[in-house]
This record gives structure tokens, sequence and C-alpha cells, in this order.
């Protein structure tokens, strides 16, 4: 009975660690001050003034923009590599593509920042909003990899084959048999990239041009001059987006699990 009073207690101590700060965040976006060392009285005057911060929306609206055709195109290219990883042969091209695959993962992201400002140099591109898709795209992709090859691994292997000996061609099972089974690894993969683009800032940072800023580099900038409260406004609207988010995920989930088993 002690131990597991313990053990509560100890879980608890680690949650209340983890979420005080965004706990407090909030707290403070509801505060009369600018100050973050006390609490002067209850407004909503910050939560006004984010929809008149043409700043903070722009940089709110590229880093949507941003995540969004990023999750999109990393989810398709890393579905399509780790359908493409998991069929092909057991060989060195198997082991060398999954292993180069790990690379952007393992690397810290100021080494991959580096690295694409490099390539981009060499390319002559302009920097811009064009190069940092490109770096969140290459960034996300391997970890949508990640996220559909278990699926894959857990699937039974004959169903496509069985789909195509019954006169499915190749795109339509690849369409209505596999994709289905390996949906919950793609829906992962998805929201992985969504939030670590949403999340990212050295290679934003380093490959962004001038004129285009998402809110990490806003944030950063701010943190110069002092953050206005107007950011924690923001933040709290996220952040209750993102959990509503995840709660129709939760629930869409559920439901195809009980009527799988159903």
């Amino acid at each position: 009975m002690v131990k597991k009073s313990f053990k509560n207690i100890y879980t608890v101590l680690i949650f209340l660690f983890l979420y005080a700060p965004i706990i407090i965040l909030i707290i403070y976006s509801f505060n009369e001050s600018k100050s973050r060392g006390a609490f002067t009285g209850f407004t909503l005057k910050w939560y006004q003034d984010l929809f008149s911060n043409r700043e903070v929306l722009k940089a709110l609206s590229n880093t949507m923009i941003i995540a969004a055709v990023t999750t999109v195109v990393a989810t398709t290219l890393g579905t399509l590599a780790a359908i493409g990883i998991h069929f092909s042969r057991k060989g060195p091209f198997k082991q060398l593509a999954l292993n180069l695959n790990y690379l952007p993962i393992l690397n810290p992201d100021v080494v991959i920042a580096v690295s694409l400002i490099a390539l981009y140099r060499f390319m002559g591109l302009d920097f811009g909003l064009a190069t940092v898709l490109l770096s969140h795209i290459t960034f996300c992709t391997p970890y949508v990899v990640l996220a559909v090859l278990p699926k894959l691994k857990q699937m039974n292997v004959h169903l496509a084959e069985a789909a195509m000996d019954l006169g499915a061609k190749p795109l339509y099972a690849l369409w209505k048999v596999i994709i289905p089974e390996i949906m919950p690894g793609i829906v992962t993969g998805a929201l992985l990239a969504f939030t670590l683009s949403v999340d990212d800032f050295a290679i934003s940072f380093f490959t962004t041009g001038h004129g285009v800023q998402n809110l990490s580099i806003l944030i950063f900038s701010m943190a110069r001059r002092g953050i206005n409260p107007v950011i924690n406004a923001l933040s709290t609207f996220m952040l209750i987006g993102f959990f509503i988010l995840l709660l129709v995920i939760n629930k869409i989930g559920r439901k195809d699990e009980e009527e799988f088993s159903g």
C-alpha cells in the first residue's frame, strides 16, 4: 500500500514538473501587467491585442502554412518510402536506405541546418519560404518513415498478393488494401511531421530569408527585448487547439477499433 502511494505521488510530481510551466503560461496570459513576476489582475486585453498584432498573426500564418504543406508532402513521401523499403528484398540497398533514413534523426538540428545552407548555396537558391519548406520536409520525412514501417511489419504480407490475384491492379491494391491497413501509422507520422514543423527553430532560423519568419523565430527575436504577453495568449490558443485535435483523433481511433473488433 505504501509502495503504491509512493508511486502515485512520484507520478503526480513528474507530471506537475512537466506541465507547471504551461499552466503558468496560461495563467499569465490573463495577467493585467506585462511583468511575469507578479499577477496584478485579471484581463483579456492580451487576447484582444493578439487579433490586432499583424506581426504575430503573419508569423502564425507562416507557421501554419509551412506546417500544413510539410505535413502533406512529408507524409506522402514518407509513406511511399516506407512501403518501398518494406517490400524491397533484403540486402545492402535496404539496409543502406534504413541507415540513411536515420541520419536526419540522429544528427543535431544545427548540423542539418548548416548542411542545408551549403546545399542551397551550391544550388543557387534564394533563401525564403521555399527553402524553409524544403528544409522542413527533409527534416520531417524520416520520422514519417519510422512511424509507418512498424505498421507495415504488422500487416499480413499476403493481403496485397491476394488482392492482385483477384484482379486488382498494383495501384488499386496499394490504395484499397495497404493504405487502410497502415492508416494508424500514417496518421501518427502526419501528427509527428506537423508537430515537429511547428516546433522547429534551428532549421527555420538558418534557412529562412528576409521577411519570412515563423513563430519560433519571432519569439526568439522578441526574447532580446522582452516577450510580449500576446505570445502567452497565442500559446494558450494553440495549446487548446492541439488538445482538441488530439481528442478528436483519439475518438476517431477508438471508433475505428470498436468497429474492427465488432
